[in-house]
């Protein structure tokens, strides 16, 4: 039988990086196919709309309260349709973090800066991949 947690401390960089893509991948994918991707590019367009919006009435008070509050709608919106698949990958993913912490402790002293950083490239690299707001 292997022993995964020497394979994975004998080369702790290059292991804690495919942990980090494994888990980045099933968090994008979960992403994508528990949100209503449509919906969510059609608020971002209408956020980047009324941030135009904003640069050309900045000298009317009324305008710019009427778009602010378009912006709010539409950014409520879309922290509503993200939080579902927060809910579905927050306990799974502190149930790892906490088994990475066992496994890196004494071996790699900055594991969560390694995880953190190849997380964020992995997470861009992704959502750009697979479409995913």
């Amino acid at each position: 039988m292997i022993d995964l947690t020497g394979l994975l401390q004998q080369y702790p960089q290059y292991s804690i990086i495919g942990i980090s893509l494994l888990i980045t991948l099933a968090m994008t994918l979960v992403t994508k196919y528990f949100t209503n991707q449509s919906r969510m590019k059609e608020l971002k367009d209408t956020q980047k709309s009324c941030q135009q919006k904003l640069k050309e009435h900045k000298n009317d008070p009324k305008e710019l309260e009427k778009i602010q509050k378009e912006m709010m709608a539409s950014s409520m919106e879309l922290m509503k349709h993200s939080f579902k698949p927060m809910l579905i990958t927050a306990l799974p993913l502190l149930l790892v973090l906490f088994w990475i912490r066992t496994v890196y402790e004494g071996v790699l002293a900055g594991w969560i800066w390694w995880y953190i950083i190849s997380s964020i490239i992995f997470s861009i690299i992704l959502r750009k991949l697979l479409k995913v707001i």
